[in-house]
């Protein structure tokens, strides 16, 4: 019965994470393949980047929820017990969760990069940890502009929260290793960071600047009349 549990809880936590709300909306929504626009991640912040709009929140919120979803179903089925096998199921669902959000089954296994499952895990297992790490968030994107930078750094000071509040220790190592995947997926984030080439964030969708064969609608008139001031 233990190892149906275990076989279960991976196979549902992947099949629901799989499922990829910026690929869904980007070809019902744009009838288009957010995996060939922009950066081509399949994530929140290439979606706002290149739609924009509210709908690109509804992606957050469905990235985040379906990991808090198998996570705390998964962690009522495992125990009772917080502080012992409670916290070893909802992260057992969480990395499988993560598996199938970064390699899904139905998109080639190309997905995207995980971090918002892997904060909403840190939210679930501890609210001391996901509280740091949004506290972490919201001062290292604004004064970054980097959000790869802040996505890992958000998780690694989660995890090390983590460690203080003595979470279960098989369930810690579990949460380290879906944080250490993130910043894998991350690599080329890093390079660009490192050689000053990576692209700052912004919450508001940038427009795309006009050709130079497209009127930019502030070209210069010459007057009708000698001497008429132009308008």
């Amino acid at each position: 019965m233990t190892v149906l549990i275990y076989v279960l809880t991976a196979i549902v936590s992947y099949v629901v994470a799989a499922v990829n709300p910026a690929i869904v909306l980007s070809r019902l929504v744009y009838h288009g393949d957010i995996r060939k626009e922009g950066s081509g991640n399949p994530g929140f912040t290439n979606f706002h980047r290149v739609y924009g709009g509210k709908l690109s929140w509804l992606v957050f919120v469905l990235d985040i929820g379906k990991c808090v979803a198998v996570s705390l179903i998964a962690g009522l089925v495992f125990a009772p017990d917080y502080f012992s096998t409670r916290a070893l199921g909802a992260a057992y669902a969480g990395v499988f969760a993560l598996l199938g959000h970064t390699y899904p089954v139905f998109y080639r296994f190309k997905g995207g990069k995980g971090f918002l499952v892997t904060f909403a895990l840190l939210w679930v297992l501890d609210w001391r940890a996901g509280l740091v790490a949004t506290a972490v968030m919201l001062t290292v994107l604004p004064l970054s502009g980097y959000m790869s930078l802040s996505s890992i750094l958000t998780l690694l000071a989660g995890a090390v929260t983590l460690i203080v509040v003595k979470i279960h220790t098989p369930a810690l190592f579990l949460t380290f290793g879906a944080v250490l995947l993130v910043i894998w997926r991350h690599r080329g984030n890093i390079a660009r960071l490192v050689a000053g080439t990576e692209k700052k964030f912004s919450f508001r969708k940038k427009k795309p600047a006009p050709s130079p064969e497209e009127p930019t609608g502030k070209e210069e008139r010459e007057p009708e009349t000698v001497g008429e001031e132009t308008k």
